[in-house]
C-alpha cells in the first residue's frame, strides 16, 4: 500500500537518504548511513464529558553518521530543504574529523543487511475525524463512570491515532523503508469510598483500529479496576508467593533484556554477565523473538541498521540462547550482531494452560501485584525492590485489596523461581507475557 497521507512520499524519502549518502561519500567519507522519518497524529482527551485537549502532531526529521576509518560523527535536522541536507551532511563530516578514532565503529558486515524485505502489514491509517474521536472517548469515560455511583471522578478519556514513516539507508547498498501506524483508546478514573480515594486505568493499543478493544469495554474494565482497589488494606511484613498481573508483567521481560542486551554487557553493568549457555529461567521457561509478525506492535523486517531481522529462540529449557546486540556492541563481545540495533522485537515467554483464575488457585495464599511504583532495580547486583499494591489471596480466591507495600527479591533469584506463566497474555509493546507466579518474595509492610 502507498501511503499518500504523507508530505513525502517513501520514493521521495529514499532519494533524499540516497543524497545523503552520495554528498558524505564524495566529500571523502569512507562510509555512511542515513535515516530520514516524517510522522502525524491526532491526540483527544475528554474529563467528565468535556473537550479537555486536542493536539495534533506533525513532524519530520533526519540524520546522517559519517566515518572516516573508524572515526564517527553524527548529525541531525528536523529541515528537509537541499541546503539543510548539505549543512547536515557537512556538520557530521566536520564532527568524524575531529573525534577519536574507535575500533569498534563502523556500518555492519555487508552480508547481513536484509535483502527480501517481507510485508508485515504494519501499516493501517484510521481515518478518524477529530468529532468522532471526541465521541469515542466520551463513550469510554461514560462507561467507567457507569460501572458504580462511587467511581465520582475522571483523569480522562483518550483517543490516540499516529502514523510514521521512515527510510534507512548506508553505503553498502542498503536503502528501504516502510510506514506504520499505531492508534490506542485510554481510560484513568478515580472512585471514593470512606477509606478514602483509589485510581486505576485500563488502555488498548494496536496497529490497526479494528483490532482495538471498544471505547466501552476499555471504560468498563477501567471502572471495574479502579472499584475493586476501594478499601485497600496494609499486610504484615512476610515471605510469601507473588503473581504479577499480565500488564505489568511485561516488565519482568524488560529487566531480563536491558541485562543481556550489549551495551549492559560491555559495559559490565549486568547481572547477567556471561550467561549465554546457562540456565537463568526455571527449566520449563521457553522465551522466543519473532520480528516477522503480521502486525506486530515491535515487528520489523531489518533493525536499525539495516541489519534482517529472524525468528530465533533466546530462551529454551530455562538456558540462555543469544544476546541483544548492534553490530558495534557485538564487535565490543567479540560477537556477531543478532539484528537488535534498536531493541527486542517481539519477545514472547511460551503461556501454559492456567487462566488467571487458574493462576490464583495454583497459588493458593498469597499476592497479586497489579501496580509498581519507582523504579527499585539495581542493574548490576540483580536487587529488586518496588513499592505496590494490589490483592491478597487465600484458598485460592481474592479477598481484598492491598496497597502501601513493597515487593523485594533478586532477579536472579525470581527468573529461577517463576512457578508458572498465565495464559492471559496482554499484548502491548515489544514484550509479550502472561501474568506470572513467583514462588516466594519479601514483601514489606507494617
Amino acid at each position: 500500500m502507498e501511503p499518500s497521507r504523507f508530505s513525502y512520499s517513501i520514493d521521495q524519502l529514499q532519494q533524499i537518504t540516497q543524497d545523503l549518502l552520495t554528498q558524505a561519500k564524495a566529500a571523502g567519507a569512507t562510509a555512511c548511513e542515513a535515516e530520514v522519518n516524517q510522522g502525524f497524529g491526532q491526540n483527544v482527551t475528554v474529563r467528565l464529558n468535556q473537550v479537555e485537549t486536542i493536539e495534533y502532531n506533525r513532524d519530520k526529521g533526519l540524520g546522517v553518521t559519517c566515518y572516516f576509518g573508524q572515526k564517527r560523527g553524527h548529525a541531525s535536522t528536523s529541515d528537509l530543504s537541499t541546503e539543510a541536507i548539505r549543512d547536515t551532511v557537512a556538520k557530521a563530516l566536520t564532527i568524524a574529523k575531529y573525534t577519536a578514532e574507535d575500533e569498534f565503529a563502523g556500518l555492519p558486515e555487508a552480508d547481513r543487511l536484509a535483502r527480501d524485505i517481507p510485508d508485515l502489514d504494519l501499516y493501517h491509517p484510521w481515518d478518524l475525524p477529530v468529532e468522532q474521536a471526541i465521541e469515542l472517548a466520551q463513550t469510554c469515560e461514560a462507561a467507567a463512570l457507569a460501572v458504580d455511583a462511587r467511581i465520582n471522578n475522571s483523569e480522562g478519556g483518550s483517543v490516540s491515532t499516529q502514523e510514521s514513516i521512515f527510510v534507512y539507508g548506508n553505503s553498502l547498498g542498503f536503502v528501504a523503508g516502510y510506514p506504520t501506524s499505531r492508534h490506542s483508546i485510554s481510560c484513568a478514573v478515580i472512585a471514593e469510598s470512606d477509606a478514602g480515594m483509589q485510581r486505576d486505568y485500563w488502555y488498548t493499543t494496536a496497529r490497526q483500529a479494528s483490532a482495538l478493544e471498544s471505547a466501552e469495554s476499555v471504560g468498563r474494565i477501567t471502572g471495574e479496576r479502579t472499584l475493586r482497589r476501594l478499601d485497600a488494606r496494609k499486610l504484615k511484613t512476610m515471605q510469601a508467593p507473588v503473581i504479577f498481573e499480565a500488564s505489568i508483567a511485561a516488565g519482568l521481560l524488560g529487566s531480563f533484556v536491558s541485562a543481556v542486551s550489549g551495551g549492559s554487557l560491555y559495559r559490565k553493568s549486568s547481572f547477567l554477565l556471561d550467561s549465554l549457555g546457562t540456565q537463568i529461567f526455571a527449566p520449563f521457561i521457553q522465551i522466543i523473538e519473532r520480528p516477522h509478525l503480521k502486525q506486530g506492535l515491535a515487528s520489523a523486517p531489518f533493525d536499525n541498521e539495516g541489519v534482517t531481522t529472524t525468528d530465533r529462540a533466546v530462551i529454551k529449557d530455562g538456558v540462555l540462547q543469544g544476546y541483544f546486540l548492534s553490530s558495534y556492541s557485538a564487535r565490543k563481545l567479540g560477537m556477531k550482531t543478532t539484528g537488535n540495533a534498536g531493541g527486542n522485537h517481539n519477545l514472547i515467554i511460551e503461556t501454559s494452560a492456567l487462566d488467571f483464575p487458574g493462576l490464583l488457585k495454583q497459588m493458593g495464599r498469597g499476592l497479586v501485584v497489579t501496580e509498581l511504583l519507582g523504579q527499585g532495580v539495581n542493574a548490576i547486583t540483580g536487587d529488586y525492590s518496588r513499592g505496590a499494591a494490589g490483592f491478597w489471596v487465600e484458598h485460592g480466591e481474592i479477598q481484598y485489596p492491598v496497597e502501601e507495600i513493597t515487593i523485594a527479591g533478586n532477579l536472579k533469584e525470581m527468573f529461577k523461581q517463576i512457578v508458572a506463566v498465565g495464559n492471559d497474555v496482554v499484548v502491548r509493546g515489544a514484550r509479550q507475557t502472561g501474568s506470572i507466579l513467583i514462588e516466594n518474595m519479601t514483601i514489606a509492610g507494617e
